[in-house]
């Protein structure tokens, strides 16, 4: 017998008019998963994310964490969740460090050395007014917050907004230690390296509606492969594109092509090699950018 999902969305609609909301999302979060939620900026998915915390009311469908409803029991919800808001709004007369007391204080966190430790791992002051402080250090500051109860699941909307290249791969370090824990985390991105580099399973959103769910696990060994090819000579280039294959690109200058070839084709495409002098070859790597990317195109072409 299967056991029940730690986080159940079914058939959840919130209608904000001319094609804005969420549509009909059902989905399944198992405990100890990582799930990610990507999307452009207004696909949907703040407004997800603000229906498991239950701070909005569903129009249709519902949600549910621990087989508790986010929206009649929201406030269940919030003492077993660590959450990152797409909009970080503090107040402005406090220090970080009051504001991160005041946090502890609420969670019933006594011991403070996890979020000093995430503190330090972001190169973080905490002194410093909230007022004065930079987006990405208010970033950090929520991130500490949301942490440092060392709640079994985490909801973050876009957690790593406003962080500089080099925190934002701290930031992705922390969250594999917490995958590493077993904690069930639900993340919001338009990062797709960010989501590719710590979520188990991926959801894509559009005009609200669910696209497709991958496991990025599946993404990462597609059977489709994409291969870059420099011949030597002008002429074997030209041979070369004249025969039937996938070209994804052509460079006639370089004498390049990236071509696309199926796993289960992959020894008669090799045997055709050997027919040409190569300068290189190289496989590009198939990514969860490259496959979303691919269905947006698909179902552009099918309008």
């Amino acid at each position: 017998m299967s056991l029940m999902p730690l986080i159940e969305i079914v058939n959840l609609t919130k209608d904000y008019g001319d094609g804005r909301g969420i549509f009909d999302v059902s989905l399944e979060i198992e405990k100890g998963e990582v799930f990610g939620f990507v999307g452009t900026n207004g696909a949907g998915k703040t407004t997800m994310i603000r229906h498991l915390m239950g701070f909005l009311k569903p129009d249709k469908g519902r949600a549910l964490i621990n087989g508790l409803d986010c929206w009649n029991d929201s406030a269940e919800i919030k003492k077993l969740t660590g959450y990152i808001p797409g909009e970080i709004a503090f107040p402005d007369s406090l220090t970080g460090t009051g504001f991160l007391k005041g946090q502890a204080e609420l969670l019933g966190v006594k011991d403070m050395s996890y979020a000093d430790y995430i503190i330090e791992q972001l190169q973080l002051d905490p002194t410093a007014k909230l007022n004065r402080m930079s987006k990405g250090m208010k970033q950090k500051t929520a991130v500490v917050a949301a942490f440092m109860g060392d709640r079994e699941i985490l909801i973050l909307d876009e957690p790593s907004t406003g962080l500089d290249p080099l925190m934002r791969v701290r930031f992705i370090d922390i969250l594999n230690e917490e995958k590493k824990k077993g904690k069930t985390i639900f993340m919001s991105s338009h990062l797709f390296d960010e989501v590719e580099d710590t979520c188990d399973k991926v959801a894509l959103i559009k005009d609200g509606k669910i696209i497709d769910v991958k496991s990025t696990k599946e993404i990462r060994h597609n059977e489709n492969k994409s291969y870059k090819i420099e011949f030597i000579s002008k002429e074997d280039y030209k041979r070369f594109i004249a025969l039937d294959f996938v070209f994804e690109e052509k460079k006639a200058e370089r004498n390049q092509v990236v071509v696309n070839v199926c796993d289960s084709n992959i020894n008669d495409f090799l045997a055709v090699l050997k027919g040409y002098k190569i300068k290189f070859m190289t496989e590009i790597k198939y990514t969860l950018e490259k496959y979303f990317n691919s269905l947006y195109q698909e179902r552009k072409n099918n309008v």
